[in-house]
């Protein structure tokens, strides 16, 4: 079904070759390299310098990073910004300060030039799908699931900071990426949907990290045969394999899916040169792939529906052991197999949803499987958000949602809440299966620290609605036939142009911003000092953390506009006391450090801050607030074995925190971790940090490592975040 080939390959005639003995190859003749240097501003093909053709966030993301490139002079939008209201939409949290960032949104669009989606018109990704994707181009996002491969566009999801670089006309500094093709043969069979193809990728290469950070450039004659929202709906999910971006081959259907939207003249077509070289493959056999689900409580835990639901007993027994233990709940506690009944699983919720989910096509067909049948009158419910209003409406017009209704399905606004548990929190010991994004632990909405434990599996919008049909048993769409022939999509223009604020080119300085009493300015960071002192104060020996367990989401996302108040979150539901501890250290409690500090002989200049210890912390959102919760905490560095991804090792850099890391020393809360002379480090780019670990008294010489940073990351870390650096600006 999936193979790897860890070894270069070419593409040669069409398919996938190995490289070697071949001369006529090169990585320049790669879709990759010729949107990347199509965007490279640094003249240099190692270090790249991108500047973007548009740039989009939503309303979790955008209050923040408006404030932090108006505190560093912004003055309008130099490229098309997208400012979506799709996260925090539902305004029942926090009183009025959800719908008060979207007001300071609009507020913004108009000042600076920027282009407005009020809240449920449409999710972030579906927008930008429909309205500004296209062959070539390069779009950032501040979200992790930016992804647009499928119509041509290179597009990476990174935190905050990386869009205000861009909103104050600087550039999105990376080295030149990996390329990995990923060749699509065959054809998928009736009842194999996008997110089960998705699903084996990310199964067959997230553990292993083959694709991390690397570009996938989709190839093969696989291709030809999807749809494109199909294609969408595999790109979408290629973040969780942890890549940097994506690119597809287009084709005559990528031509017809942009003029279906009026954007005729935004096609070309993109292929490979013969010989393209690239770092590595994956070769898909799309007719080898069946109906997936990914268990509790990771996308990558991934197995054949089918062998679930032939030996339910063994698989559910191991996910509920292995999920206790990184819940830290105790045997039972967390349940699984009390879901088997009569030998079959029966589920207590099904969601199809979001950028993932939430296309014409996935609802459509999950409409003709459930035609004529209904969901049932028991405790199972099904529950289906279209991803946009143009989506939303050509569902009415050709009938869907009305068959949908009939059969008992809820059909809900464009919003994003299921994906990361702002909407459709299950019932305490509910299995919900879902078309969205991700099912990390958590992230559901559940809260095991007061007794609510629930989880979320991951599956294709096909089998969901086949086991919507069956009452709850969770059913693959291969068992159940329908007519798989759906009703071709229609736009409607006046959908967005009724509602949508587009401002760009037309900023008004004059404009004033509109503030809500939840908006607070961004708190004061001090420059890095001579020394660096910090105080272990979360040491977390999971063997991924993400984003999610570093700042929560759901209703804590309606406090992202307020710095502080957000902070109170940070690490909550992984590690209560971390909190507590780190202000102690921010707020004054803290001679112990600076008499550790002594004990280490540092002299001059001390910058004393806490830390957290992760072996591989940043798997997941691309939010920059599972750092920036740390800093105004007081945190200073991150030490990790290794970190999940570059967009979180980014937003550590951006809000002046150290990347740090070590795989040798087993680190205790309460550690203090002392850097002598850390700014000369820093300045000169020093590989390894020598410090000194203070441990009840006694001091231990340990190392400490730091991956190359540029001359740019040296100087925001230097002047203690990216603010302090455009403050400073030495251009």
């Amino acid at each position: 079904m999936v193979k790897l080939f860890d070894k270069k390959m070419c593409y040669l005639n069409g398919t996938l070759v190995p490289a070697e003995g071949r001369g006529d190859v090169s990585a320049k003749r790669t879709m990759a390299h010729a949107i990347l240097e199509a965007h490279n501003t640094s003249g240099e093909e190692g270090a790249l310098k991108i500047r973007f053709d548009a740039m989009a966030s939503h309303d979790i993301t955008y209050v923040g990073i408006i404030q932090s490139a108006r505190a560093s002079g912004l003055e309008m939008f130099p490229v098309p910004y997208v400012l979506t209201n799709c996260h925090n939409s539902l305004c029942a949290v926090g009183g009025t300060i959800n719908e008060d960032d979207h007001v300071f949104g609009l507020s913004a669009a108009k000042k600076y030039g920027g282009i407005y989606v009020p809240a449920n018109a449409a999710v972030i990704h579906s927008y930008m799908r429909e309205m500004f994707a296209a062959p070539g181009k390069m779009i950032l996002g501040s979200d992790s699931h930016t992804r647009y491969g499928a119509i041509g566009t290179m597009a990476i999801g990174e935190g905050g900071p990386e869009l205000v670089k861009q909103l104050l006309g600087r550039t999105y500094d990376v080295a030149y990426p990996r390329v990995i093709a990923v060749e699509l043969k065959g054809k998928v069979r009736k009842g194999v949907g996008p997110q089960d193809v998705a699903l084996a990728l990310i199964g067959a290469t997230f553990k292993s990290g083959f694709v991390k950070n690397a570009v996938l450039e989709f190839v093969g004659e696989g291709i030809n045969s999807l749809p494109v929202e199909y294609r969408n709906g595999i790109d979408v999910m290629t973040t969780e394999s942890t890549c940097l971006s994506s690119v597809w081959m287009t084709d005559d259907k990528v031509a017809g899916y942009l003029a279906a939207y009026g954007r005729d003249g935004e096609y070309k077509k993109l292929a490979p040169e013969n010989g393209a070289l690239y770092d590595g493959a994956v070769v898909i056999d799309l007719s080898q792939v069946e109906p997936m689900i990914a268990l509790p409580f990771h996308p990558s835990n991934v197995l054949p529906l089918a062998e679930l639901i032939a030996h339910p007993y063994e698989i559910l027994s191991e996910t509920e052991e292995n999920g206790c233990k990184l819940l830290g709940l105790k045997a039972g506690e967390f349940r699984l197999t009390d879901k088997i009944r009569d030998g079959k699983i029966v589920v207590s919720q099904g969601v199809i949803a979001g950028c993932a989910g939430g296309t014409y096509d996935n609802i459509a067909t999950a409409a003709n499987i459930l035609a004529g049948k209904s969901v049932g009158t028991g405790a199972f419910n099904l529950t289906v958000y279209p991803g946009s209003q143009p989506t939303n409406l050509a569902l009415v017009k050709n009938g869907y949602i009305s068959s949908l209704i009939e059969s008992g399905a809820v059909l809900k606004p464009c919003f994003c809440g299921p994906c990361f548990g702002a909407g459709d929190v299950p019932c305490n010991n509910g299995f919900s299966i879902r078309h969205t994004t991700r099912n990390f632990e958590r992230r559901e909405g559940s809260k095991p620290a007061e007794g609510q434990v629930a989880s979320v599996a991951l599956m294709d919008a096909r089998s969901i609605a086949a086991t919507a049909a069956n009452g709850g048993v969770l059913t693959s769409a291969l068992d159940v036939d329908f007519d798989e022939n759906i009703a071709p999509f229609e736009y409607v223009p006046s959908v967005y142009e009724s509602r949508v604020y587009d401002g760009f080119g037309k900023a008004d300085p004059s404009a004033e911003l509109v503030y809500g009493p939840n908006i607070t300015d961004i708190p004061a960071i001090a420059p890095l000092s001579d020394s660096l002192a910090v105080k272990l104060c979360s040491v977390i020996e999971d063997p991924v953390t993400t984003t999610d367990e570093l700042i929560p989401s759901g209703e804590t996302s309606s406090y992202r506009s307020n710095p502080l108040r957000l902070a109170e979150f940070a690490l909550s539901r992984k590690d209560p006391a971390y909190v507590g501890r780190s202000k102690a250290v921010r707020d004054g409690d803290n001679e112990d450090v600076k008499e550790a500090a002594k004990l280490c002989g540092v002299k001059g200049d001390l910058t004393i801050g806490s830390a957290i210890f992760a072996v591989k912390p940043g798997d997941g959102s691309a939010r920059e607030q599972a750092a920036s919760c740390q800093r105004f905490l007081g945190g200073a560095a991150n030490i990790a074995v290794e970190y999940a991804t570059k967009r979180y090792r980014s937003n550590l850099i951006n809000w002046g925190m150290l990347p740090l890391l070590n795989s040798d020393v087993k680190f205790e809360v309460g550690d203090i971790v002392v850097i002598p002379e850390v700014r000369k480090a820093v300045e000169s780019g020093a590989a390894k940090l020598a410090a000194k670990l203070v441990r009840g008294g006694n001091v231990t010489d340990i190392s400490l490592f730091m991956d190359a940073l540029t001359d740019t990351e040296k100087r925001i870390i230097l002047d203690g975040c990216l603010i302090n650096y455009y403050k400073y600006d030495r251009n």
